[in-house]
């Protein structure tokens, strides 16, 4: 399973288990109208007199971006961003990244998604803030272009509290989109809900990672520090490990288990040469040598054994006349 996480601390997210680091880029004057650029922002996680001078403080260069890029490659994990307007997706495809993420408040927006589709590039479309029947006509839009995409089902709340979460969304993609991945895009504190997310089927997994919580923004208080983030890929990776096929059968290593204590078929009174077996006369033990399994009980009923079988016998296979496991 894919993981991809916003932010790339000093650490290396390598270290952590992470497969790809996924940053967020924008090209500001196409993704805000001038006014939202020149309102003031006197909030307490502001970087500059107006929303347009604090969105400049904290956005990375193409330079910064290409920088980022050769660093990832060095140390062995992918790299991408989410294109956060169309311009920002040009300059991440001219960079070669090996996937689109769509932020949530951009999977209602059509043209957008056509373009980023027609690019053929395989896409992540998180789905924060839309309704069923728009991520239907998100997956018609995408499909018609490009068969290489998942959605992420994700509620946009910073931190997310568990009641919102709306995990049984997985299953309902996973029903309405049987043919594409579908994975979880956690805003939640700790790792809980996420490895959750993975239980129920989730192929990919994403959460923004700083160094420090209680940093200036929005983002840090909901994202995860690198011990955390250690945690939560063991986690998902012992989690892939106990999936198993969905067949249910004995495994091998329930074998000792079984011939320690699997029960069978006993004699519960003697038993004459040539009777015809009563389903009184059988009972279930734990038996030394084993006999006929426990679940074969009614197939011995009207069956005449071939020898002599005292009190608390195993009732071998061999001594009951056209008994057949396969049968």
């Amino acid at each position: 399973m894919p993981l991809k996480f916003e932010l790339c601390p000093e650490r290396h997210i390598t270290d952590c288990g992470a497969d790809c680091a996924k940053f967020q880029k924008s090209e500001l004057e196409h993704k805000f109208n001038k006014q939202a650029l020149e309102r003031l922002y006197t909030s307490k996680n502001s970087w500059g007199r107006t929303y347009g001078d604090h969105k400049r403080h904290l956005e990375f260069s193409h330079e910064q971006y290409r920088e980022l890029q050769k660093y990832a490659e060095e140390v062995g994990i992918f790299f991408t961003a989410s294109g956060m307007d169309e311009m920002a997706v040009e300059f991440l495809d001219e960079i070669n990244v090996p996937f689109f993420k769509v932020a949530s408040f951009d999977a209602n927006n059509f043209p957008y998604l056509e373009k980023c589709a027609k690019k053929g590039r395989p896409m992540v479309v998180s789905s924060g803030m839309q309704s069923m029947e728009t991520m239907r006509r998100v997956y018609q839009t995408v499909k018609e272009h490009n068969p290489n995409f998942t959605f992420l089902q994700c509620t946009s709340a910073y931190p997310l509290d568990p009641e919102d979460v709306n995990l049984r969304v997985l299953a309902e993609y996973q029903k309405e989109f049987p043919d594409i991945p579908i994975g979880y895009s956690g805003h939640e504190t700790g790792i809980s809900i996420s490895v959750a997310a993975v239980a129920m089927g989730a192929k990919v997994v994403e959460r923004h990672v700083t160094l420090d919580k209680k940093w200036k923004g929005n983002d840090h208080e909901a994202s995860l520090v690198p011990s955390e983030l250690t945690e939560l890929v063991r986690s998902i990776r012992l989690v892939e490990r106990a999936m198993g096929t969905g067949i249910k059968t004995m495994l091998p290593c329930e074998k000792a288990c079984h011939d320690k204590l699997g029960k069978s078929v006993v004699a519960k009174v003697k038993i004459p040469r040539g009777t015809v077996l009563t389903l009184d006369m059988l009972t279930v033990k734990v038996a030394e040598p084993m006999g006929v399994a426990a679940e074969d009980i009614f197939q011995l009923v009207g069956k005449t054994v071939k020898e002599d079988m005292e009190e608390d016998d195993s009732v071998l296979p061999e001594v009951v006349e056209g008994y057949c496991k396969k049968c």
